[in-house]
């Protein structure tokens, strides 16, 4: 049981309405169950500070987002608002807070979800994580790359025995947890990379091995990406947890989401040794803003996926009730299929459907 202070980031487009069902939400919980107390502090880190300011972060919403238990982002990012070399802003805030603060793994659940319409022609259930390495691969490249005369540009990979240790560790560490592949039940981290054509995904996989050795009772899988994309569609219930670099995971795990209704369903989670950002894995759909159209699941789930982390980190039973109650009703409305959004077949608006996840949360739904 503890007190916990976290920093909101609405961030622009929907993410304002999404992160207010989300809190409404977390409210909700935190009455219900004794002895979890949170602390909320909403800061304006958004590719509209951007355009008005120049700085899409300031330093004092960085100091507080490095002092909090944890950090809830809505979404960031509007088409316009890019740096003159075309990249968006929205990494100003995003990719800042991954590196300064070591949020090394990215954490991407996906599973078959009750009232939701299959994407896939197959029916077996999908239950898997996607384990993305956050602070290395291609992506370390994001200022650094060059552009000669706008006639040639490169962007450097990077991987390193030390990132590619913490991520495989974080993977198998995940993998001990859960309950196995839905195939069969065997517990299986799944390694993708193209080390058939580059050196560095030859590296990436080598240091993945020597993690998965010290591992007993954890089965470990090589797949090269290009397969593993066919290998999501066609046969998903054989993966339970799978390790990427960084490009390669954030691919796979928004075509994960994909199958099993979209991104409005994916929560994520960026956390390292010290620190932890929960997110939904979409975008800021301008073109939606403002409506009250916006699918909140993925931010409620993100919600979810924030106190369970908190609970782990801090042996709290408290926050790891009031996940466990956010996640069972969230499911509880979608199974249900009659206070959800457009997206899903629905005619709810984004704060009706959030009410909906209220009144679930305060019945109690398991």
């Amino acid at each position: 049981m503890g007190s916990y202070d976290i920093v909101a980031l609405p961030g622009d487009g929907i993410g304002l309405e999404i992160t207010d069902v989300a809190l409404g939400v977390l409210d909700e919980v935190t009455s219900i169950v004794a002895g979890l107390q949170v602390s909320v502090d909403s800061h304006d880190a958004s590719a509209r500070r951007w355009v008005q300011t120049g700085e899409a972060m300031s330093q004092d919403t960085f100091e507080a987002c490095k002092s909090a238990d944890a950090i809830l982002m809505g979404a960031i990012g509007l088409p316009e608002a890019r740096h003159p070399d075309g990249r968006e802003v929205n990494g100003d805030v995003i990719f800042r807070l991954r590196f300064a603060l070591d949020l090394f793994a990215g954490i991407r659940p996906v599973r078959s979800l009750p009232g939701v319409k299959p994407t896939l022609a197959s029916s077996a259930p999908i239950d898997y994580v996607v384990v993305r390495e956050n602070v290395e691969g291609l992506y370390a490249s994001r200022t650094g790359g060059t552009n000669v005369r706008n006639e040639v540009a490169t962007d450097t990979i990077v991987i390193t025995a030390n990132g590619t240790r913490k991520v495989s560790e974080i993977a198998f560490d995940l993998a001990q947890k859960r309950n196995g592949r839905p195939l069969d039940g065997r517990r299986m981290v799944t390694c993708v990379d193209k080390a058939n054509v580059l050196s560095s995904y030859a590296f990436f996989r080598s240091v993945f091995n020597e993690v998965a050795d010290k591992y007993s009772g954890i089965d470990r899988d090589h797949v090269y990406v290009d397969a593993m994309t066919a290998f999501q569609v066609q046969r998903a219930d054989h993966f339970d947890v799978v390790v990427a670099e960084n490009m390669f995971g954030d691919i796979i795990s928004d075509l994960a989401a994909a199958t099993v209704g979209g991104l409005g369903l994916a929560a994520s989670g960026d956390v390292g040794y010290d620190h932890g950002m929960f997110q939904p894995a979409h975008g800021s759909a301008p073109d939606i803003a403002g409506k009250n159209l916006a699918n909140p699941t993925a931010m409620v789930l993100s919600t979810a996926m924030m106190l369970e982390w908190i609970g782990q980190r801090h042996n709290d039973a408290a926050a790891l009730e009031a996940a466990k109650r956010i996640d069972a009703a969230t499911l509880a409305v979608l199974a249900k299929g009659e206070t959800v959004t457009a997206d899903l077949g629905g005619s709810a608006s984004c704060s009706q459907m959030g009410r909906a996840i209220r009144e679930a949360v305060a019945m109690g739904v398991s």
